[in-house]
């Protein structure tokens, strides 16, 4: 059976203010305990993959900003991660990056070591909007970011975008898609922003010091970048992600499908065997864990067939082309319609649905309404 493989880095140069994933300052000591906890954890991973029959299909080795990493540091975690995992040169390898913490020799390093997917976090365009997100770099480092990873050889490049960000205009939103289309990636994630709750950002909204972008203003702004990218050729195959034909995530593809997964690193989360389970998320204490010859796992549960059932239909209709019926039905011996039949027909009637022979999905209209179709099926 395949599987993905996600790394977790928890190191960036400064934490954006819009941020609640686990990850500190970076420290060149800290990241070598790190990366020798890490190593250990693989090692147990391996052999338990090998003995379950599991291969790596595809690895995500995101953050946090992995290539905040010293280049030495970051060849150090892929011939660990290569050795242990024994991916080929088919499997899809991407690594997370920000500006300012690429060059055109860390680049080529990690190109020549296996990555072969690159995901840059460009945000914005305009100065001040990369400043109200907290971000290290303007839009000049980007640009020199793109451009110096087309040299290392990268010809496979995500980029990712904010929408709905606090003081955004329509035309700025525009101006962004239009600049980052003509670089052409052949891969953009274009998210609205979620304010996370204790988060400077939330916290500048919920004080009044910035005012929030309104959902009728989100709502249009999503709707630009649906027909901005698909009239140029990007295919719109889930909720925030467009690509070009053949550069479709396949790493994201499993989760969106609800395969299993391993999360290595601090906070990681995993799914395997009917079971959940994440990562203690402190730095020292994740280290000490596997020190010990113990697992770093702060919590485990154990899943249901329904809860399965449940993860499977939320993480199927993200996609464009919805929920395989057969799929699910080979799956789990039921029919996705006689498992909801009442929330199903609900949604259909209101327009957010949409039942084919072959497929359960989000209309056009459920597209852009998702969260109040997902919500009768929790």
């Amino acid at each position: 059976m395949q599987i993905g493989l996600y790394i977790h880095v928890p190191f960036c140069l400064n934490k954006c203010r819009y941020c609640d994933f686990v990850s500190y300052n970076y420290n060149p000591d800290d990241a070598r305990v790190y990366l020798e906890a890490l190593e250990r954890e693989m090692m147990y991973y391996s052999a338990y993959l090998a003995n379950l029959g599991f291969k790596v299909n595809t690895v995500f080795i995101g953050g946090g900003t992995p290539t905040v990493l010293e280049t030495g540091l970051l060849a150090k975690l892929l011939i660990s991660a290569r050795s242990y995992f024994c991916w080929s040169e088919e499997t899809e390898v991407t690594m997370e990056a920000n500006p300012g913490t690429i060059n055109k020799h860390k680049l080529r390093t990690i190109r020549e070591l296996g990555v072969n997917r690159l995901s840059i976090g460009i945000q914005a365009c305009q100065e001040k909007l990369l400043q109200t997100l907290g971000r290290v770099h303007d839009y000049q480092l980007a640009l020199e970011g793109i451009y110096a990873a087309r040299e290392a050889g990268f010809k496979n490049l995500n980029v990712d975008l904010i929408f709905g960000i606090p003081g955004q205009s329509l035309n700025q939103w525009r101006e962004s898609l239009y600049k980052i289309e003509n670089l052409q990636p052949e891969h953009l994630a274009c998210y609205s922003l979620q304010l996370e709750e204790g988060t400077p950002l939330w916290v500048a909204v919920e004080s009044g010091e910035l005012d929030p972008v309104s959902e009728e203003m989100e709502l249009e702004m999503y709707n630009e970048v649906i027909n901005f990218l698909t009239a140029r050729g990007y295919q719109h195959y889930e909720i925030s992600n467009f690509a070009k034909p053949g550069f479709r995530c396949r790493h994201n593809l499993g989760y969106w499908h609800n395969y299993y997964y391993l999360g290595l690193g601090p906070a990681a989360h995993s799914h395997m065997n009917m079971e959940r389970w994440y990562n203690i998320k402190d730095i020292k204490k994740y280290a000490v864990q596997t020190m010990k010859g113990s697992l770093p796992v702060a919590e485990r549960h154990t899943l249901t067939k329904r809860d399965v059932m449940v993860e499977t239909i939320l993480m199927g209709l993200r996609l464009t082309s919805g929920l395989d019926l057969a799929g699910f039905y080979k799956r789990f011996g039921q029919k996705v319609t006689d498992v909801w039949p009442r929330e199903i027909n609900k949604l259909i009637n209101r327009g957010l649905l949409e039942l084919t022979s072959t497929n359960l999905k989000l209309t056009e209209k459920g597209l852009r309404l998702g969260n109040q179709a997902f919500v009768e099926f929790v």
